[in-house]
């Protein structure tokens, strides 16, 4: 089968997907270590589809552990073009339900412990990042969710908090007063690696509860958060079913050569070491 594949970033359960055929485990080892679990390779409508559970399955991986560059490079060692990312979120805004569906389209990025670049020991690169997310593909992603027949939100923020406490009333609040529309814990790394690895990159946030700034709503407590969750899953499966169908064969999208201009570092001075660790990012502009 041509064509770059699909990825999907998301809890277990997802390489469930209804339809999907010819499916396989691919084991893959990282210059930065291992990823979160296997890789579920399929096909659904046509499309190469590569699958990852984030937390790894039985989810047992924290937030801050994971391993967030081996999971992109695996993608991107897989073949995959486009990675679309399903995250459990809580809502900052009245509107946005739990059980609502959101494409948001910037991130502010509070986590502290997590390694967010490819880059370093001899190879310097600056990435354009003002817009994190591939519009192209967050449109499919949207049109998907409205197909599916799920309540959808286009656009916003996406708060990506350290993690793994929930917020405190406090921090909601002012989260709220960012205008932030959904807070998280995972997905800002992924994007931000993603965009190296000339990777398209759009989020499906799973509302879930209304964090703790609601005064009319019970506080989030991970029995609600589960149940709703449960429910989600259910919806993202079909959203995904739908974006594989409504996807273009090729990237028309400047994603796909981001990395071109950004490596500063002159090729003759970056560590023969560090050109083989990153030949699968680097190799069309650095030999």
């Amino acid at each position: 089968m041509s064509g770059e594949a699909v990825g999907i970033i998301g809890g277990s359960g997802l390489y469930e997907l209804e339809g999907l055929q010819n499916v396989r485990e691919e084991k893959i080892s990282t210059p930065f270590g291992e990823p979160s679990d296997s890789y579920i390779v399929g096909e659904l409508a046509g499309r190469r589809m590569v699958f990852l559970p984030r937390h790894g399955r039985g989810h047992r991986i924290l937030p801050a552990e994971l391993n967030y560059r081996a999971n992109i490079w695996g993608m991107k060692k897989l073949g995959v073009g486009r990675i679309i990312s399903v995250a459990a979120c809580g809502s900052m805004k009245e509107e946005i339900q739990p059980g609502h569906l959101v494409v948001p389209d910037q991130f502010i990025d509070l986590s502290k412990q997590r390694t967010t670049t490819f880059f370093g020991d001899g190879i310097v690169a600056h990435m354009v990042y003002a817009d994190p997310i591939c519009s192209q593909l967050a449109d499919v992603v949207y049109e998907a969710g409205k197909a599916a027949g799920a309540t959808m939100h286009k656009g916003g923020t996406y708060i990506n908090m350290e993690g793994p406490q929930f917020s405190t009333r406090a921090e909601s609040k002012v989260y709220r007063s960012w205008g932030a529309g959904v807070i998280g814990m995972t997905n800002a790394p992924e994007a931000k690696l993603a965009r190296e690895a000339e990777i398209c990159y759009a989020t499906l946030a799973l509302s879930t509860d209304y964090d703790c700034w609601h005064e009319a709503e019970e506080d989030v407590t991970i029995d609600a958060v589960l149940a709703v969750m449960r429910a989600n899953i259910a919806k993202s499966k079909k959203v995904i079913a739908e974006a594989a169908k409504m996807l273009p064969e090729e990237r028309t999208c400047a994603c796909a050569d981001a990395l071109q201009g950004a490596i500063i570092t002159d090729p003759k001075v970056i560590p023969e070491e560090t050109k083989k660790c990153l030949e699968l990012i680097i190799s069309k502009y650095v030999k």
